[in-house]
């Protein structure tokens, strides 16, 4: 069944539900390994896929986090609008510092990416803390 979203897209539940099932069956994993994994709790895949309960953005992007697959895609399967920060071609990675980017490289390879997450909230707090971040999170 679908549904428009308060942004005028359609969210096709039966649809996203395929969608999640058919990324769980190519990479062999349960509902609840996946969910875990992802870092969301162990019964979120299954309510997704289900109960056709629909995820939120949140939830969409530890998905593909978790799959290896650009945040948009998720999003985009969910009814959401993609997100702009997601966006791999509006980046320069030659613009980078090369320590912005050796640490980059470095988070690529941690993994559960709910640890990877862990590390870049670490790292947040830690500029928090040296009154270095961004205010606008």
């Amino acid at each position: 069944m679908s549904r428009p979203t308060r942004g005028g897209k359609e969210y096709d539940r039966a649809a996203f539900a395929a969608y999640l099932q058919a990324l769980l069956d190519a990479h062999n994993e349960s509902m609840r390994e996946a969910s875990l994994a992802a870092g969301l709790d162990h019964g979120s895949l299954s309510r997704f896929v289900s109960k056709h309960q629909r995820p939120t953005r949140e939830s969409c992007i530890a998905i593909a986090d978790h799959f290896g697959l650009n945040p948009n895609e998720v999003l985009t399967r969910a009814g959401y609008q993609p997100m702009h920060f997601f966006d791999k071609s509006l980046v320069d990675p030659d613009a980078l510092p090369p320590d912005v980017s050796e640490l980059a490289r470095y988070l690529r390879r941690v993994h559960p990416p709910s640890r990877r997450r862990q590390l870049c909230h670490s790292i947040r707090e830690l500029l928090d803390l040296a009154g270095l971040a961004d205010s606008h999170r």
